[in-house]
């Protein structure tokens, strides 16, 4: 029997359930493994220009469990490239940030200004998201060029870019450095299910993580420490992790078909995708459940659940 393999997401979750024996006493026999392949995680995020999360979709991640935003998956999924895990989701602090130096001060002062995003990725959304009540869609300038969100990060620090969207680990390293937040932009994560894992281990997975957000509620600053587990070694000597946040937060709700259907409308609305590219569009195609719906009372989730 193969194991099941997870894909850490730049969160505490994944890294406090092995901590604390989560996944070994609920009996999944498991591996973490990098979606985004193995090297240095500064290198592997110089991603050619309009390649990101959904793209890695496309081509295959080789992992049972992996997340992404969740108007990525949502698309994804849609499209056939795995299943949208029904019964969680994630939110993640997320900002645009510019250096200390920067004359932008206000979400209005971004007009025009190169933004640092990961292309259909979560910051692609979120910035749109967030700045489209300040300006036109035309005035809001994204930069598809540098990088997933260990790149950019370090474009910004180095002065190479003027602006950056960023979340999770990278989010609470700028606010150290001093850099300046400009407005927030926070987004939902969801999680794909590719392959033909046993979805009794999906259920020990998620059992798990559950445990370990308990605990992260409850002491997070004796866990901010895992965020070095994913950050590139330029940059470990000079995190102090103490100051960091708990990040991502899993939120053990069902994704509902009224909230599929409407971020599907929101993306088909911004043409974020060439017309025709978005997939079928149906919810219940789209996603797996493991909760029976009796107890799911008012969370309008529909369809059939998998089989125990």
């Amino acid at each position: 029997m193969p194991k099941f393999v997870i894909s850490p997401h730049f969160r505490l979750q994944e890294w406090v359930a092995e901590e604390k024996g989560y996944f070994q006493a609920e009996g999944l026999e498991y591996e973490f493994r990098d979606n985004w392949g193995e090297g240095d995680i500064a290198k592997k995020h110089a991603t050619p220009d309009k390649s990101g999360a959904y793209q890695s979709f496309e081509k295959g991640r080789p992992v049972d469990v992996s997340c992404a935003c969740h108007w990525t998956v949502n698309v994804a999924a849609s499209a056939g490239h795995g299943k949208l895990y029904a019964d969680a989701y994630s939110v993640s602090p997320c900002a645009i940030f510019v250096p200390p130096e920067s004359p932008v001060r206000q979400p209005a002062d971004l007009k025009g200004v190169p933004i640092s995003v990961g292309y259909q990725s979560g910051s692609h959304y979120a910035t749109i998201q967030a700045l489209e009540q300040y300006m036109p869609p035309e005035d809001i300038a994204l930069s598809f060029a540098d990088g997933l969100l260990f790149s950019r990060m370090q474009l910004l620090i180095d002065r190479k870019v003027p602006a950056a969207s960023l979340f999770s680990g990278p989010y609470y390293f700028l606010e150290q450095l001093g850099f300046r937040k400009v407005i927030d932009s926070t987004f939902m994560i969801a999680s794909m299910i590719t392959g033909t894992p046993d979805l009794d281990d999906v259920r020990k997975y998620f059992r798990a993580l559950r445990r370990a957000q308990r605990d992260i509620d409850l002491r997070p600053e004796l866990y901010t420490h895992y965020y070095r587990k994913e950050f590139p070694a330029r940059f470990l000597d000079e995190m102090d992790t103490r100051r960091f946040g708990p990040g991502e937060r899993i939120v053990f709700e069902p994704y509902t078909r009224e909230t599929f259907e409407q971020s599907h409308r929101w993306i088909a609305e911004h043409k974020i995708f060439p017309e025709g590219g978005m997939g079928t569009g149906s919810y219940q195609d789209s996603v797996l459940s493991l909760t029976p719906l009796e107890d799911v009372r008012g969370s309008n989730l529909v369809g059939e659940p998998l089989p125990a």
